[in-house]
């Protein structure tokens, strides 16, 4: 049997070969800043737990209202076998109760506190979503400027061994000596060595997107275009709070009405309404014997039900106890508040300095991409300076390398400093609370 090859699907074979051998583990994927903070703020674990105590603190206020709220109960005691005697309680083919409280003082600082409870809950979601928000701003930020400074770090590299090659020829021409072929050699290891640290740098930071998102660890390519510009802010005079402050007010105003309705439980009277109803029966009983008048079938009562507690040394301790959190938690309050004080503080001092610095390594790096245009027209045109004893002698070709290393190096610092700038910025947006800003300028984005 002869057997017919066909070219083309050979060499269609071969292609779709190498496409799925050069295809990543994990698919890389440009996302947006906005769209890695959506999935962060999504798969937060702190997010998803202040969600739970915001729906057990909705809970604990229905719970509080409730109360004023009929409760019914229903139930049975219809013999299992024939009695013996009576007692005391007459069986029933069904019964059924209702229980509400109609009047307690004490119950209504309870549902007041159960209220600051909620909206201290909702608070503390809110500081969450924003917490989780600068963390995934600053991380991808941060492996934004990485990325660009490995670029940066690999075209270093590639400098450098060129230089080494140009060293090597000079050095057996006997034009360099031995230490500058060494000193290139130097270079370059030390250049290796820094494209070695932004890698690791790299993997860590990919890392700890892909536990905020979600995602696979190394999917996520940054967007450089999707970084909107970070807003200028200073500290004002005026009073600052923040969701994490306002949520531990709220909680603290909790916590003072809750010792208050435990303080005015002592003589203060509580109303309660009750009403029960039972079908009872005679079948295999003989209830009716001990009774004057045969029992009737249907029963109905209802009434009110009035306390005044006089001597409870139980309640008593319990409101010493529930003043004593109080009190930590208005402490708290204020420790936060100073802390935050300190911090934006700080972020002041340090903003006015990382500004100066951003814009130092920005100028170091104008002045060495002139410096490196400089060196490439006079390899290329001569110094110009003649062949006087005073003349300047001719670049080497190293110099064009070293020029370009340096101008590199000058333009990972400039990264460096950026991303320090921004992330200071960020911070100061968090601590002045206008983080609810940047969000709205990366969904604007």
């Amino acid at each position: 049997m002869k057997v017919i090859h066909n070219p083309y699907r050979f060499w269609a074979s071969i292609f779709i070969g190498m496409a799925l051998a050069a295809l990543p583990a994990p698919a890389l994927a440009q996302l947006s800043l906005g769209t890695v903070v959506d999935l962060a703020q999504r798969n937060s674990s702190a997010v998803k737990l202040a969600e739970a105590d915001m729906q057990k603190a909705q809970a604990s206020l229905s719970q509080t209202k409730d109360v004023f709220m009929p409760a019914m109960i229903l139930g049975s005691g219809l013999p299992a076998a024939p009695t013996i005697g009576f007692n005391g309680v007459p069986p029933s083919i069904a019964n059924a109760s209702l229980q509400s409280l109609v009047f307690s003082i004490p119950q209504i600082q309870y549902i007041h506190a159960a209220r600051a409870g909620v909206q201290a809950a909702s608070l503390a979601l809110k500081d969450a979503r924003e917490q989780v928000a600068l963390d995934a701003s600053t991380a991808y930020i941060e492996l934004d400027a990485v990325n660009r400074e490995l670029e940066a770090s690999q075209q270093q590299e590639f400098f450098a061994d060129r230089l080494v090659t140009i060293e090597q020829e000079r050095a057996e021409a006997g034009v360099d000596p031995l230490s500058d072929l060494l000193q290139a050699r130097l270079t370059a290891a030390q250049l290796k060595l820094k494209r070695l640290h932004l890698e690791t740098r790299a993997a860590i930071i990919s890392k700890q997107l892909a536990t905020l998102t979600g995602l696979p660890v190394g999917s996520i390519t940054p967007d450089h275009a999707s970084i909107p510009e970070i807003p200028q802010v200073k500290a004002d005079e005026g009073k600052i709070t923040i969701p994490g402050i306002e949520s531990a007010q709220m909680f603290a105003i909790s916590k003072q009405r809750k010792a208050r309705g435990d303080a005015k439980y002592v003589y203060l009277p509580q109303i309660s309404f009750s009403a029960e109803y039972d079908r009872d029966t005679k079948l295999l009983n003989n209830v009716n014997y001990y009774f004057r008048r045969p029992l009737k079938t249907d029963n109905l009562s209802s009434g009110f039900s009035i306390q005044v507690p006089l001597f409870d040394l139980t309640r008593r301790a319990r409101a010493r106890e529930s003043a004593a959190e109080a009190l930590r938690a208005t402490v708290e309050v204020e420790q936060a508040q100073r802390q935050n004080e300190v911090q934006i503080a700080e972020l002041t001092g340090s903003l006015r300095e990382l500004d100066t610095l951003a814009e130092i390594a920005s100028l170091k790096r104008q002045i060495a991409d002139e410096q490196l245009q400089a060196v490439l027209s006079q390899l290329e045109l001569g110094n110009g300076a003649g062949s006087g004893p005073t003349a300047q002698p001719q670049l080497a070709p190293k110099a064009e390398q070293l020029s370009r290393i340096d101008e590199r190096q000058k333009f990972e610092d400039a990264l460096d400093a950026g991303f320090d700038l921004s992330k200071a910025r960020l911070s100061l947006l968090r601590a002045l609370g206008h983080m609810e800003d940047w969000l709205h300028e990366l969904h604007a984005k």
